[in-house]
């Protein structure tokens, strides 16, 4: 991890501005996609060919771009549900009773969150809460399962209403199929990458078109959606997952090297980044990185990440810290710090707060509660995490009574008129004769 002391350089070292104009992609990926065009290729022109051949050619576009870039054959993309429930039965009791906990703790988070509609009936306005139709979920997966992923996007969606909930996954495993299960998922496709965002947007002879697109993925998935966002409606623009920890004397530091690990391990393009009060805590905490990296089976990612992108900063204080963590927008945010609950107000910018050395940022992963699916690449800036809200429509209602309209027409007219808008005057202005 790159060593930078002093409020003024770690400022200068993490602070960001959210974008995603051509986003690094890794050199295979963008390898695979030149084979498969037979020319040389940005990332986002290759995602705009990908997704306007499936907007055309549908079902046999998405199979032959899945051949291609990632060598599968496709047959049927639906996965029927009698395999969810022969998957549910084979994964095992303790892993269904874990999937159970998780979707259990999920969908409390959510129903406390869910907005309450309102009228005024004297104002004569009011705002109801509609959930969107239909919505697709985008669950990572071939070379790893994401089981969780389902049932922090899928529980939500249920949560707040949605009448069909859409999965699209490539390969997926047992545990993913039981997942889809547990949460309750209608339909499931075997399609991955920029071709399952374009199946879902546009619809496809198998694949039902959506209205909303959510869930995390690789940069082509992101690409993907950000190209069809207007024809459907999407979530969010995700990059490689980030952590912040803000460490002071009291955390200890094998827990605090355990939790940029954590992060560090999901991706060679993670961003764990610590934030210490003091020299001796900085440097306690990166030579515990550095020991507990040699015992995790995936070291080879998690220290691509840590030299990558990995920062320790020094800072004199806990409120330096914080200024800093608004700057950099984490992901995550941990507070490994001491009394760390009295900084939660000063928080402004992160996706999700992790308090105290009890709340693990992993924990957030599967079994706390909201959903893993947060904002990265400094979104958090103006982003939340995936929840009710994200697969609510606001709907503002006006029903005025007479009182109300004889009170607010007279100043509707007015202003109508000052905009040279005549009908919108008179229309108003009919209303109020004789009331």
């Amino acid at each position: 991890m790159r060593i930078v002391r002093g409020k003024d350089a770690a400022l200068a070292a993490l602070t960001r501005t959210p974008g995603f104009e051509e986003p690094y992609s890794p050199p295979a990926a963008v390898e695979r996609a030149a084979a498969a065009s037979g020319e040389p290729l940005t990332a986002a022109q290759a995602v705009a060919r990908i997704v306007a051949d499936v907007r055309e050619r549908g079902d046999a576009a998405a199979r032959e771009h899945t051949l291609r870039l990632d060598g599968v054959q496709l047959g049927a993309l639906e996965i029927p549900r009698s395999d969810w429930e022969d998957a549910a039965r084979c994964v095992g009791a303790e892993l269904r009773s874990a999937l159970a906990l998780a979707a259990r703790r999920i969908r409390a988070f959510h129903e406390a969150s869910m907005p309450a509609e309102w009228r005024d009936a004297a104002a004569g306005y009011g705002l109801r809460c509609v959930p969107i139709e239909r919505v697709g979920l985008y669950v990572p997966g071939g070379s790893a399962a994401y089981p969780s992923t389902v049932l922090m996007s899928a529980v939500p969606a249920r949560v707040a209403g949605v009448a069909e909930i859409i999965v699209c996954t490539p390969n997926p495993a047992p545990i993913t199929l039981a997942a889809a299960l547990e949460a309750g998922v209608d339909r499931l496709f075997a399609v991955g990458g920029a071709q399952a965002v374009a199946a879902m947007a546009f619809g496809t002879e198998s694949v039902p078109r959506v209205d909303k697109l959510c869930g995390p993925g690789n940069v082509f998935v992101s690409l993907a959606k950000r190209q069809v966002y207007g024809c459907v409606d999407i979530d969010g623009l995700y990059g490689p997952t980030e952590t912040m920890v803000i460490a002071d004397e009291t955390a200890d530091p094998a827990t605090a090297a355990a939790d940029l690990l954590a992060q560090a391990e999901h991706d060679a393009l993670a961003s764990p980044v610590l934030v210490a009060v003091g020299e001796a805590v900085a440097q306690s905490i990166v030579a515990e990185t550095e020991r507990q990296a040699a015992d995790l089976e995936r070291e080879a990612i998690a220290r691509a990440a840590l030299s990558g992108q990995g920062v320790a900063a020094v800072v004199a204080n806990v409120e330096e810290a914080l200024e800093i963590a608004d700057a950099f927008a984490p992901e995550h945010l941990c507070l490994l710090v001491e009394d760390a609950e009295r900084y939660v107000e000063s928080v402004r910018n992160a996706g999700g707060i992790f308090v105290g050395e009890t709340s693990p940022e992993a924990l957030g992963d599967y079994t706390a509660g909201p959903s893993h699916v947060m904002p990265t690449g400094a979104t958090a800036r103006f982003a939340s995490s995936l929840g009710v809200h994200a697969f609510l429509k606001y709907v503002p209602v006006i029903a005025l009574p007479s009182a109300a309209l004889r009170e607010i027409g007279p100043a509707a007219a007015a202003i109508a008129r000052a905009e040279g808008l005549g009908g919108h005057a008179r229309a108003a202005a009919m209303r109020l004769e004789g009331r």
